[in-house]
């Protein structure tokens, strides 16, 4: 690690704990920046570099000159992968420490269960993980996929162009997975697919043991049709899933297992010369090439000190939210949440694939797809991508209490405007 990033990071730190001892000399000289992600529990795996990725950008951000000529100050919280947790530490970002944004939560039910407490205090979170929709939070920017940025174009492509017939939809037992296997579900039927050709199967958090639904799918694969698994499962319980169906010799050629939620951190705690062939669809791979990825990894691993550290889509996520936000308060010229959020709409940052991202009306940002077959080290190669990038759909147009419904909060100003009664319906998640 670089002397200045260890001074850098330290600095950080200890700002972070003069912040939870109540100290306020340095309040009104630093723009305050939250992070709510878990740093233990199940979710650990998957959110501790999130975390470091909003403190490198810190990082970097102070070292150009912060922003409004103030440094940017991170405050650390452990919501312990505990879903009530994350309400009582986001209001003890916004209310004790005064945070100016939020960066923060993976799960939808962390998300869910912050979302009355940003609402009531008009705090301004960003959200970099890919989700079900069915949402449009006033006081939330999306910077993952929505459905239509991710699964929907996953199971395009294994029907178009791998011819897959059967479907087992795989998912950890919360919202996220059983909103988006709802979605899938009502559009693989509208593709013509049978009732008796979809199989769905949920999983608590941090299941271990895979064994008889390993041998179910396989059963279900069994039928002479091709059968490929729409994988939502969470978390760490990816491992044993995986470690699970190369034990029973599940291979991509016999049932392709596409996943939403496992990328290249996940897999550098998997071997992954057992699972090559498997996909995963997201918008971002480390493995793409252009200059702002090279740099965006040049930068990782020197934050880190670690050059074997792997990058992934959240990652790419939190790299495009914060420069959206630093973007704005520059154009707004303050931190006021609601100044902030004008500013917003209609901004455009690059991505780290060579792209544009640019913040819509319905909180939702434009984001290319891909598809990435799993190498024998942990990557991907990708096999399929979309021309370009995908406007982001807060709201389904394949589930019927949905399809009539628009987020809009520029003209409408309504995050579930009905657009056959014409009328906001206010509850917005």
């Amino acid at each position: 690690m670089k002397t200045t990033s260890l001074l850098s990071k330290i600095a950080g730190v200890c700002m972070a704990a003069s912040a939870a001892l109540g100290m306020t000399a340095a309040q009104a000289d630093t723009i305050k920046v939250g992070v709510l992600h878990s740093l233990s529990g199940t979710m650990a795996i998957s959110e501790t570099t999130l975390k470091d990725t909003i403190l490198m950008l810190i990082e970097e951000q102070n070292r150009k000159g912060g922003l409004l000529g103030k440094q940017l100050e991170a405050v650390v919280v452990d919501p312990a992968s505990n879903w009530p947790l994350f309400a009582e530490r986001s209001r003890e970002l916004l209310q004790r420490h005064n945070v100016d944004v939020v960066f923060g939560c993976w799960t939808s039910v962390s998300r869910k269960a912050v979302l009355p407490v940003f609402e009531e205090l008009n705090g301004l979170l960003f959200y970099p993980v890919q989700y079900e929709g069915e949402e449009s939070s006033r006081n939330v920017i999306y910077t993952g996929a929505a459905p239509n940025q991710q699964a929907i174009p996953a199971v395009d492509y294994l029907m178009n162009d791998m011819g897959i017939e059967r479907w087992v939809l795989a998912g950890t037992d919360y919202v996220y997975p059983r909103t988006t296997n709802r979605i899938l579900e009502a559009y693989l039927k509208s593709k013509g697919v049978k009732d008796e050709d979809i199989m769905i199967n949920y999983t608590p958090f941090g299941h271990s043991d895979w064994q008889s639904i390993v041998s179910d799918i396989k059963r279900f694969g069994s039928a002479g049709k091709p059968t490929a698994v729409v994988s939502t499962i969470n978390g760490d319980a990816n491992v044993p899933f995986y470690n699970e169906l190369s034990n029973q010799q599940v291979s991509a050629e016999d049932i392709p297992v596409v996943a939403f939620s496992v990328g290249e951190e996940e897999l550098s705690g998997i071997d992954a010369r057992n699972l090559v062939g498997h996909l995963s669809a997201w918008n971002y791979f480390m493995s793409i090439e252009s200059d702002q990825n090279a740099e965006f990894i040049k930068n990782w691993h020197a934050f880190i000190g670690d050059t074997n550290r792997v990058t992934n889509d959240p990652m790419e996520a939190h790299y495009i939210g914060f420069n959206l936000w630093a973007q704005a308060v520059e154009k707004a010229g303050t931190t006021d949440v609601d100044k902030v959020r004008s500013a917003l709409y209609g901004l455009e940052v690059p991505n780290l694939t060579g792209g544009t991202a640019t913040l819509l009306p319905n909180h939702h940002i434009t984001k290319p797809v891909f598809i990435g077959e799993i190498r024998a080290d942990g990557q991907y190669d990708v096999v399929w991508q979309t021309d370009g990038e995908v406007p982001g759909d807060a709201w389904s147009s394949y589930l019927p209490g949905s399809k009539d419904i628009k987020a809009d909060w520029v003209e409408l100003e309504c995050g579930n405007y009905n657009t056959k009664t014409r009328k906001c319906a206010g509850q917005n998640y």
